[in-house]
């Protein structure tokens, strides 16, 4: 298991365009990618569940990646975090 924090950026936090971004992106491992907020957490291939979040901007949330392709997964989704919120 690897995992990272991240402080969210974006003025608009994760919406829609994004968090769908960020589904596609994840869609690609074959590990489980989990985004977590305070005490609740979720697939981030669940479009609605990542919304459901309310994450806004300042934000600071954790990526948790377990798997096989955790590695390339973590680095990858990073990368998205980074360039896109």
């Amino acid at each position: 298991m690897k995992s990272f924090t991240y402080k969210i950026k974006d003025m608009q936090g994760i919406h829609a365009r994004p968090a769908g971004q960020l589904a596609k992106e994840a869609a690609r491992y074959a590990s489980t990618i989990t985004l977590k907020k305070g005490e609740n957490e979720v697939d981030v291939r669940k479009l609605i569940a990542v919304m459901g979040l309310c994450i806004k901007k300042d934000e600071t949330i954790t990526v948790i990646v377990e798997g096989e392709d955790e590695k390339d997964a973590l680095k990858d989704i990073r990368e998205f975090f980074e360039q896109n919120l």
